[in-house]
């Protein structure tokens, strides 16, 4: 433990230049004692560093001394290679970049790790898009240049912004915090008038990034501010509580479909039929189950078994003379 940690605070003094010892205890969760304990250990064994007492003091490595990552472990090296989503870095157009980087690593690495991270490589797939992402925005594919180049410089973002539920676009200026990837679907974290806001990237028209800095709340952070606005979506009322019955054979393809609404599954056991438990907004948000004709059921409540039986009497009435003459 000691030997890794003597390793985080190189690296960190190698990132950050000069850190106070407190700083690091926080961030190793040890004492301010055994900072500097560490700090003697790393001299001994050659290592330029050096404290500064004062107001703007900290721990520091002499100017132009730097480190390798041959103090990687095994698992170090694997999960470097447990790469997120594909992707994201397409989005963010960073896959040659990633490659690049990627191979740069490996050269760097121990040789006994070496396997080990191309096994990785080889043998584990992250990919965090959803299988039914839904239509397509009308002006196509997202793209992410203007966010990224507000967000890394800095400035003021003019959004061409539909929300959901709307069908016209408004103009909007806001102060982006950053980039969030969430289940394959990017957003914008931003102030708008100095409140939090999150913009779904595929409802972004256009984006005009301005010469104006940008006015965050002070203190705030992306990740603070990012879930804050988590918070807000998850914690909203859960909505209509629907059992339903499903076909065993049906179950795989149901889950992939309503997947996102099931709140509840029985345990495994025999049977034709599973009783499942979901949540919709509204009623008419049920009438998903009506692809799967009669492998589902939904048994309650009455307001839904309703909603589904006219929208069934409403397609009899359409169809219901397409048999006529076969």
């Amino acid at each position: 433990m000691k030997s890794d940690r003597l390793l985080s605070i190189l690296l960190l003094l190698q990132t950050r230049g000069r850190v106070p010892a407190p700083e690091l205890a926080e961030r190793l969760d040890v004492s301010v004692r055994t900072i500097y304990r560490d700090v003697e250990a790393l001299s001994a064994s050659g290592v330029p560093v050096y404290t500064e007492r004062g107001r703007h003091g900290g721990i520091a490595l002499l100017d132009g001394y730097r480190t390798d990552v041959t103090g990687l472990t095994a698992d170090e090296s694997r999960a470097l290679f447990v790469v997120a989503a594909q992707g994201a870095h397409t989005a963010l157009g960073l896959d040659e970049a990633l490659a690049s980087a990627l191979l740069k690593v490996m050269a760097a690495l121990p040789a006994p790790h070496r396997p080990a991270a191309e096994l990785v490589n080889s043998r584990v797939l992250v990919d965090a898009t959803r299988w039914y992402p839904g239509p397509p925005r009308e002006g196509g594919p997202v793209d992410l240049g203007a966010l990224q180049d507000a967000v890394f410089t800095d400035r003021r973002l003019r959004l061409s912004y539909r929300h959901g539920g709307a069908t016209d676009h408004r103009t909007r200026t806001v102060d982006p915090y950053g980039l969030v990837a969430k289940a394959g679907v990017w957003y914008l974290v931003a102030d708008q008038d100095g409140d939090p806001r999150l913009f779904r990237a595929d409802r972004i028209r256009a984006a005009t990034v301005l010469d104006d800095p940008v006015e965050r709340r002070p203190g705030a952070t992306l990740a603070d501010t990012w879930d804050t606005l988590r918070r807000t979506v998850e914690d909203r009322p859960r909505g209509i509580e629907v059992t339903a019955r499903v076909r065993r054979s049906r179950l795989d393809l149901f889950l992939t479909l309503c997947g996102g609404a099931v709140r509840e599954l029985p345990p495994d056991g025999t049977g034709e039929w599973l009783t499942v438990k979901l949540t919709y907004r509204s009623p008419a948000e049920a009438r998903l189950t009506l692809a799967f004709a009669d492998d589902v059921e939904v048994l309650s409540p009455p307001e839904v078994r309703a909603e589904l039986a006219r929208a069934t009497h409403a397609l009899t009435t359409r169809y219901g003379g397409a048999t006529d003459g076969v």
